[in-house]
Formats: C-alpha cells, sequence, structure tokens
C-alpha cells in the first residue's frame, strides 16, 4: 500500500521530501528509490498541470512514496480534479485568511458539508466505484488540505489560520515571504526567522502538523536547519527542489574534475 502524507505529518519521525518541477517519472523513482519519504507535485511553478501529475503519481504510488500537489489556484474544480486522480492532499498557496481555509478545506469534502463534486469513475476510486458510502468515508479519511502561508498579510493572520477546523498542515513559504516582507528572496533574514517561528508556535498550539522547506544549497546548512527545527517540534522537511538537487549535483561533479591541466588545447 502507498504510503500515506497523512501518516507521515502525525509521526514522530522525521520525514523528508521535496518539490517535483521536472515532469519525469524517472526522477520520481530515482527520489524513491534514494530514501525520500514523499515528494509533491508543482503545478503552481512547475510547468505542468493535473494531467502529467496523475501520470508522476502512478510513479510515486510504484515507489510507495506519498505525494501531494501544489495547485495554482484554490478553485474548486482544480481542487477536484486533484484530488479525483488519487492524490490525496492538495497544498493552496497564498493563503492569507481563516475563510480562505474553511473554503479550501470545505473543497476537499463531498457534500452536503462541502463542495467537492462527486463522480462514481475516477482514479482515487479505481476508476468504478461500486460502493459509494464507503468510498467516501475512506477518501474523507485520506485526503486534506494544507495551506501554504508566504505573505506577510497570512504571517499576521497565522493564529486564526492555524485554528481552522479541518486543516491538515501549515506549510511555511519562506522565499516568498522574504520577498512579500521587502527582502527580496533573502529568506534567512531574522525579519523571515522570526514570523516563520510564529507560525512554527501558533501551529504547536493548535496541534497541527507543519511542513517546512528548507533551501539551503548544501547538505552541511540543511542539516544545521533540520537541527534547529527538529529541536521546536517540526518533523516534515521539502528539502530543496528536485532543480537544486540536481544543479547542485551537477555542480559538485564540474567543480571536482574541472582541472586547469585538464583544459582542451585547441590548435590554430
Amino acid at each position: 500500500m502507498t504510503r500515506d502524507l497523512r501518516v507521515l505529518l502525525a509521526s514522530d519521525a522525521v520525514t523528508l521530501g521535496t518539490w517535483t518541477q521536472i515532469a519525469a517519472p524517472e526522477l520520481i523513482d530515482l527520489l524513491g528509490a534514494n530514501g525520500f519519504d514523499f515528494t509533491i507535485f508543482d503545478t503552481q511553478h512547475g510547468p505542468f498541470g493535473v494531467e502529467t501529475a496523475e501520470r508522476l503519481a502512478r510513479a510515486a504510488d510504484a515507489n510507495d512514496m506519498a505525494a501531494a500537489i501544489r495547485l495554482p489556484t484554490p478553485d474548486p474544480v482544480v481542487i477536484m480534479k486533484a484530488l479525483d486522480t488519487g492524490i490525496r492532499h492538495v497544498i493552496i498557496p497564498n493563503v492569507e485568511t481563516a475563510d480562505e481555509v474553511a473554503q479550501i478545506v470545505a473543497a476537499t469534502r463531498f457534500g452536503p458539508d462541502g463542495l467537492r463534486g462527486a463522480c462514481p469513475c475516477c482514479r482515487s476510486g479505481g476508476h468504478y466505484i461500486r460502493d459509494w458510502e464507503r468510498y467516501v468515508a475512506d477518501e474523507e479519511r485520506r485526503t486534506g488540505a494544507i495551506a501554504l502561508v508566504e505573505t506577510a498579510a497570512g504571517a499576521r493572520n497565522i493564529q486564526a489560520i492555524a485554528a481552522t477546523e479541518g486543516l491538515a498542515a501549515l506549510m511555511v513559504g519562506p522565499f516568498d515571504l522574504s520577498v512579500s516582507l521587502g527582502h527580496r528572496g533573502d529568506w534567512r533574514h531574522p525579519d523571515v526567522a522570526d514570523a516563520v517561528s510564529r507560525m512554527v508556535a501558533a501551529a504547536a498550539a493548535n496541534g497541527l502538523p507543519i511542513m517546512m522547506p528548507i533551501f539551503a544549497p548544501t547538505p552541511e546548512e540543511c542539516q544545521a536547519m533540520l537541527d534547529h527545527w527538529t529541536n521546536r517540534g517540526v518533523r516534515c522537511f521539502v528539502l530543496g527542489s528536485d532543480k537544486i538537487l540536481i544543479a547542485e549535483a551537477f555542480a559538485g561533479w564540474s567543480r571536482a574534475l574541472r582541472f586547469a591541466d585538464l583544459a582542451p588545447h585547441h590548435s590554430m
């Protein structure tokens, strides 16, 4: 059975994932084969949509990796389409108010209490749902809405956001937050660190799991940040992105092997 992100979020163990922005199932295979617990299909910044994410989800399933999808919009129709693919958790960016969270949560739930459209023929139910009541009960137990808070307004409203009923987890967006606070991508700035710390405290006060992105480009800085946040109760980390991890690997090989005495000589 495929690993469940909700179980990972509730675990006391440290779990590691990344962002998938390159739409290649082989990369999902490599993540799974090399110990990553989950990945997030990024249809906000990645150049692909839900249709491609569904194919990537099959690779995650095959590798016993949990998966979530970051959507570009909180539109209930888009959320429905993502959940129907069998990707259980949706991450909605730029969340700034508790009312927005309530609408997002409702979009993950079927009527009469929610907004999710119903179809008996979708991948989340094996393409043909014979026992609708049981499917709904199982689906609403497994699916979840994750609020990505990454603006100054969201940081100001974090107490109300974290207290909203039905939210599966809170995700911090340090890079966008730095831009919103006027620090131009400096996610290490003390103002950003202070806002992130307040988000973590708000989540902890409401018993809400938190997902912490870490953009540090080296394993050493990543480890230092993991130690910092695990000491504050964070257990779920999103390391870089597939592009960052691959770029750093390529750069490492290039730096290690590019010696001056091996430079090519050109004859005239």
